[in-house]
């Protein structure tokens, strides 16, 4: 069934790049869209818990990236969700040994922006902040988190607009991923 660029559109939107809460976004989805049945929150919850995992795609050259990079650097990931939806990614793209570390927010008890979560990076990959360089999509959760310890960044602008309150500035600011190796 093809659907109106609109609604792909209005989804995107509303998510705000993958960072709206679910259960919101869902909540105005319901109201929003043309459904021709209606659905209840949990049926959509429940939709996306069995759906979204399966549909995790790599960023263009993503693993081969990573793997450069961590044959001279420690490698960890950080991010923020849901453990079983985070791992499940993870697992769905085959990179969970391609990393040193890997903080899923859920299982940390700590979320970006948070300065603790990269704390407990640097502990566990027994690291300094001024050993390190965090990239990240996310002007306040990875810039500003990153930064608020003293690991510099590097932005990668996808979707995300930079807020120009932010105290963090990244040391370079990238499109593609591949564009690290030519950076560190």
């Amino acid at each position: 069934m093809e659907f109106p660029q609109s609604i792909y559109e209005t989804i995107i939107e509303r998510d705000q790049d993958g960072y709206k809460d679910k259960n919101e976004l869902f909540a105005e989805l319901i109201d929003l869209l043309p459904w021709q049945a209606r659905p209840r929150l949990e049926e959509l919850m429940s939709f996306y818990g069995a759906e979204y995992v399966g549909n995790a795609i790599p960023m263009n050259r993503a693993r081969e990236v990573v793997l450069e990079l961590k044959k001279r650097y420690k490698t960890g990931l950080i991010t923020n969700g849901k453990t079983a939806i985070q791992y499940g990614k993870i697992d769905r793209l085959g990179i969970r040994d391609d990393f040193d570390l890997i903080l899923v927010s859920e299982e940390a008890g700590i979320k970006k922006p948070d300065p603790r979560i990269f704390e407990l990076a640097l502990e566990r990959l027994r690291l300094q902040p001024e050993e390190c360089v965090y990239v990240g999509d996310h002007p306040v959760n990875d810039m500003e988190g990153a930064s608020q310890i003293g690991i510099g960044g590097i932005w990668m602008k996808v979707n995300q607009p930079w807020r120009e309150e932010l105290s963090a500035r990244p040391l370079h600011t990238i499109r593609q991923l591949e564009e690290l190796l030519t950076l560190l």
